[in-house]
């Protein structure tokens, strides 16, 4: 019986069911998902999911995780500094207002110790293809521990709606996750989102029972039709992935922010550590960022550069700054000068 594997044709002796399969690669069922000739397979039907001649599969690996009473959970409202100030998406509340992701870094260990530095509580994971040659790879669960941190699937590297929703639908029947970041990808040089094309997956996947952060371009008008098709967060880029140019039309952040009820995050464009703070400073709820971290001189310091400006951002936000004028305001009074 030949199988085709992740693109690659293996020849099996039948019969030979999915559970069946599993072992004899070497994966272990609970931290795969399967995909049978474009269905996905249920993993309490590994066993009685029999694979014929010419079938296709895709499998993935992908873990979500976050213990209850972990980050985000219950016992984070009694250790917050403020019990009134969490990022709240979906329900969910986090005492950090930085998301990271998983991309770019010279390796796991590195990518460890910049979320610790940084101090998140979601990361960012994209759904691959298992490795058949080597299934004893260490993967991104044996660094940051799926308990300890709230794994955001995505669908990076996604052009087409059809691949975006196949994409998820796996992570959930790996993961369990339902929290996802969806972004439906136009051209190879921009990385900009297929926004009508993300409009229409974000109304499918809710109804389909899952909790969409969504990806988008910073135009006032598309999030706000975001927002009413279902999403639980817009994310606005403040500039193309991966290039560092910080928050490139802040006026339409801001009018983003003011007309939006669910979370702001601005997700793409942020180099350093003043971008960051800029963001918060026009009040949105929180900053995704990969490549400015990860592509840093110094992965962990930029983290926890990256964590301290998103706080700084938050206060200053809240405090609300000084009105700007056209002429000098003397600190001291002029009242009894000598």
């Amino acid at each position: 019986m030949r199988l085709t594997i992740n693109g690659e044709e293996r020849d099996f002796e039948a019969p030979l069911n999915v559970e069946e399969l599993l072992g004899r690669i070497g994966l272990d069922t609970k931290k795969v998902a399967v995909e049978r000739n474009l269905e996905i397979v249920p993993k309490s039907s590994y066993a009685g999911t029999g694979l014929d001649d010419g079938d296709r599969l895709e499998i993935v690996h992908f873990i979500g995780g976050g213990a209850p009473d972990g980050p985000g959970g219950p016992a984070a409202e009694a250790a917050a500094a403020d019990a009134d100030d969490f990022l709240e998406i979906a329900g969910r509340k986090f005492r950090s207002r930085l998301i990271t992701g998983t991309g770019k870094y010279d390796d796991y260990e590195t990518n460890r110790l910049a979320a610790e530095a940084a101090g998140v509580e979601i990361i960012t994971v994209a759904v691959r293809r298992v490795n058949l040659d080597d299934p004893t790879q260490p993967l991104l669960v044996d660094y940051l521990d799926p308990k300890k941190y709230t794994y955001l699937p995505n669908t990076a590297g996604c052009f087409t709606t059809e691949d975006a929703l196949r994409t998820l639908r796996l992570a959930r029947e790996a993961g369990g996750w339902d929290l996802v970041k969806l972004e439906i990808l136009a051209d190879q040089k921009t990385l900009y989102p297929q926004i009508v094309e993300t409009l229409e997956a974000t109304k499918t996947l809710t109804k389909e029972g899952f909790k969409v952060m969504v990806y988008c371009t910073d135009d006032p008008v598309m999030c706000k039709r975001l927002e009413d098709a279902g999403a639980v967060a817009i994310m606005p880029l403040g500039a193309p992935i991966g290039s560092g140019l910080g928050l490139q039309n802040p006026v339409n952040i801001r009018i983003i922010v003011e007309q939006t009820s669910v979370p702001v995050i601005v997700d793409a464009g942020v180099g350093t550590a003043s971008d960051a703070t800029i963001a918060m400073e026009l009040g949105c709820d929180g900053v995704l960022m990969n490549t400015a971290i990860a592509e840093a001189k110094d992965p962990v310091r930029m983290a926890r550069a990256m964590k301290h400006a998103v706080e700084a951002g938050r206060d200053a936000y809240l405090a609300g700054r000084m009105p700007k004028k056209k002429f000098a305001d003397p600190s001291s009074p002029l009242a009894g000068l000598i």
